[in-house]
């Protein structure tokens, strides 16, 4: 069911839908050309799209009977990508199990089935990608993408990329181990019924956000809900008042969250949930977040852009028609730095069927079925879908014009800086364990934020 884009009548300010013209600048500003938006095809349902497989110069049909294990977190991708993976078969003789697991669980399994060298999963979903890399778990692409049996290069159009998706994958050297499969960026959530009841103003600023934040809660209704579990997993709002302070999480292979811009970053995060977030907001997860928004438990959220589709759906959420979604906010005399990222798809360097995991992820990330995984409401990586008037009407206009304005302020450099360090995990957990001692008051942020930055370079020095 398609939510509605009509925004509430009361609510303040100029927050109605996107116009298609101010939706093609966000998505040039994102890093794609006018042009290509103009040559775009007009395929009036996405399932037409199909129709444009046999125009690549591939041989679809040249791993027919292998077999691929697809491996990954229960993600909006996942949920996607599932229903057509028949149509894959259909199309390539290549059938594709899949085995989609909850996120932690997942996440927490992965390392150690890839350190047994096992030759299965073929494909996966994977965020770690500095450690896969270190480790020779992940398999170099720029051959596949060289190799013309495989790739057809103008079918396939890397251009229709947005610009984050062409420089998230890069390693150093240039070479890429990883295929983008979504786009997401950091993205403030509010309920406009509530916002519109104490007539107030999306808030710009962090100190905006506080003073909204206090103004609009109820006995019934926290401020502002964030993850601030103890675990790296619930290190993304917080990196994002992080960066947006003008802080960075590694920078010289260090950990860099003591500074007096990280300090004061998670000084505010830690005042915006201890005086208006929800009881027990220390254990809070993405999940946790999400479902009080929905449960209209909470008057506003920051977290992911794909919760977007979540929150539009009228059969899951209570505000329904009635969210806003808005730019991170900055800190005074600073631009909005939101922590942005793509979830990747890398083969096993052990799989014994690469050429066919390769055609997968092409097949996978390709114009065709990024405009079908729109249709379903999916934050592809590609312009074409997202110009598209299903994939806007699944994931709302006026939430896409929020994530698209969110990725184009995002720092890439700064949010691989720390998601490709080989030692990714134990840093974020450190910095997540800092945050939770200032959200919970047990520390004040400067004793917390050194301590936490200070176990997180032992680390790094083994």
């Amino acid at each position: 069911m398609a939510p509605s884009e009509k925004l509430p009548e009361k609510l303040p300010g100029s927050l109605r839908s996107a116009s298609r013209r101010r939706f093609v600048k966000g998505l040039g500003a994102a890093g794609a050309t006018l042009p290509a938006l103009a040559m775009l095809p007009r395929w009036g349902f996405a399932e037409d799209a199909t129709a444009t497989y046999p125009n690549a110069a591939i041989d679809w049909k040249q791993f027919a009977g292998q077999t691929l294990t697809l491996a990954g977190a229960i993600h909006p991708w996942s949920n996607a990508i599932t229903p057509l993976l028949p149509d894959f078969t259909e199309l390539t003789g290549i059938s594709v199990v899949p085995d989609f697991r909850l996120e932690t669980t997942y996440l927490g399994a992965l390392p150690i089935q890839l350190n047994r060298r096992e030759s299965t999963p073929d494909v996966f979903m994977f965020t770690t990608y500095g450690q896969g890399i270190s480790a020779g778990w992940v398999e170099p692409l720029n051959a596949y993408y060289a190799d013309r049996s495989l790739t057809d290069p103008g079918w396939y159009d890397e251009s229709d990329l947005l610009k984050t998706a062409r420089a998230f994958p890069l390693w150093r050297d240039g070479e890429r181990y990883a295929i983008p499969i979504t786009s997401e960026a950091v993205t403030l959530f509010i309920n406009g019924d509530a916002l519109a009841a104490r007539n107030l103003k999306v808030p710009q600023t962090f100190e905006d956000l506080l003073v909204t934040a206090n103004a609009i809660k109820t006995d019934e209704m926290s401020g502002i809900a964030m993850r601030a579990q103890a675990g790296g997993n619930s290190s993304v709002p917080a990196m994002s008042f992080v960066f947006s302070y003008g802080g960075d999480m590694v920078k010289d292979n260090r950990a860099a969250f003591a500074t007096p811009e990280a300090i004061a970053a998670i000084e505010m995060f830690g005042q915006l949930l201890s005086q208006a977030g929800p009881g027990g907001v220390s254990g809070y997860e993405w999940y946790h977040v999400l479902d009080d928004f929905l449960q209209r438990r909470t008057a506003m959220a920051i977290d992911s852009s794909n919760f977007a589709t979540d929150i539009s759906n009228p059969a899951r959420s209570h505000v329904a028609g009635k969210a806003v979604f808005a730019a991170f906010p900055h800190a005074t005399g600073r631009t909005s730095v939101p922590f942005m990222s793509h979830w990747q798809a890398c083969i096993n360097s052990r799989s014994r069927h690469k050429r066919a995991a390769f055609l997968f992820l092409l097949w996978a990330t390709s114009k065709p079925t990024s405009l079908r995984t729109a249709a379903a409401g999916l934050a592809t990586t590609r312009v074409s879908a997202w110009s598209s008037e299903n994939f806007k009407k699944a994931f709302g206009a006026q939430a896409a014009e929020a994530a698209l304005t969110n990725l184009q302020n995002a720092d890439v450099e700064r949010a691989k800086a720390i998601l490709f360090h080989p030692l990714s995990r134990p840093i974020l957990d450190a910095f997540m364990i800092g945050v939770n001692e200032v959200v919970t008051g047990a520390k004040p942020a400067k004793i917390a934020m050194t301590n936490a930055a200070e176990k997180a370079n032992a680390a790094i020095r083994g």
